[in-house]
């Protein structure tokens, strides 16, 4: 089993949601962590290269992942309209 930290802006990316999408992002995010040995991480491409992303429903978990340490860090959370314009 991993750990997992959010930065800052993912902490206020969450906060802004509406509490019903947070929490369903919040639990997705704790079954990334229970799983994230066994799970396939999925890659961004581009300038979102260092990140993977999670889906939950319309919106996207921005993370990195260091597998040595096993530990994520969640950067970004928003819908997938905008999430990739960063």
């Amino acid at each position: 089993m991993c750990d997992a930290s959010f930065t800052p802006g993912a902490r206020n990316d969450l906060k802004a949601l509406d509490v019903t999408i947070a929490q369903r992002i919040f639990d997705k995010i704790r079954w990334l962590v229970e799983y994230c040995e066994s799970i396939l991480h999925e890659p961004l491409r581009g300038s979102l290269g260092d990140y993977f992303k999670l889906r939950v429903g319309d919106y996207r978990v921005l993370y990195a992942y260091d597998r040595k340490q096993e530990h994520i860090i969640v950067h970004i959370i928003d819908h997938r309209r905008q999430v990739y314009r960063v």
